[in-house]
């Protein structure tokens, strides 16, 4: 089985999660950019997914081209390893986890929850964790990347 880190980048900070293929999340968080590149230049991970920008035709802004640098820079790291990057649309996620393009953030977040067979409550709580114990805000979209991603590994071996 395979090791993925997955990303949700951002312009200043990105969310993280090191995802095994089994359906075990190992670590996740958020960070600043420059530590990402740290914990990517050093990861034991074999794989790295990361949410690929899309433009649908509107107006963006200074953050959205600095997030495509970020996403960029991470890309280039994990080459200059001699690896190449899964990139992921957001689109993919919706398709994967949800069955429509439509999804938004409160219904991949509940098949995800669904997928590992948590509850809603038990992702917070300590005393009676479920496997998604500690996952939260930019976090959710790199756990959404991560299973993706190993779901397009699976049908291309």
């Amino acid at each position: 089985m395979t090791t993925i880190l997955a990303i949700d980048p951002g312009n200043e900070e990105s969310g993280w999660c090191l995802y095994h293929t089994d359906g075990i999340v190992f670590g996740s968080g958020v960070k600043p950019n420059e530590i990402m590149l740290e914990e990517i230049r050093y990861s034991a991970a074999e794989e790295l997914a990361i949410e690929r920008i899309a433009s649908y035709g509107m107006a963006v802004g200074r953050e959205v081209f600095e997030t495509c640098e970020w996403a960029g820079e991470f890309r280039g790291l994990w080459r200059l390893r001699g690896k190449s990057a899964h990139l992921v649309y957001r689109k993919d996620v919706k398709m994967h986890l949800c069955g429509t393009p439509r999804a938004k953030d409160a219904n991949i977040r509940q098949a995800l929850i669904d997928l590992f067979g948590g509850k809603e409550k038990a992702v917070r709580r300590k005393a009676s964790p479920s496997p998604l114990y500690g996952v939260k805000s930019h976090v959710w979209p790199a756990l959404g990347v991560a299973v993706t991603a190993a779901q397009k590994l699976k049908e291309a071996a």
